[in-house]
């Protein structure tokens, strides 16, 4: 299933929209804060960049405008 999601960049605060394959029960379990598992074992078929997306709002142009590469460690 593909949804809508929207949300706000942490580093920029630019609000944006994507759309994620996920369903419901896993972006429920995503956003609970007291989830047990890893966004990896939640959702392995999605890209880096969509879990990084549901969980920061930050896309991969933030992280290059930052100076950081793909698959660059911090």
């Amino acid at each position: 299933m593909v949804m809508r999601i929207t949300r706000t960049s942490k580093i920029s605060g630019i609000v944006r929209t994507k759309y994620i394959d996920i369903t419901p029960a896993q972006l429920r379990e995503v956003e609970d804060p007291q989830r047990k598992r890893l966004i990896q074992e939640i959702l392995p078929h999605l890209s880096p960049s969509d879990r990084e997306f549901l969980m920061t709002g930050v896309t991969d142009e933030e992280w290059q405008a930052m100076g950081w590469d793909e698959g660059e460690e911090a």
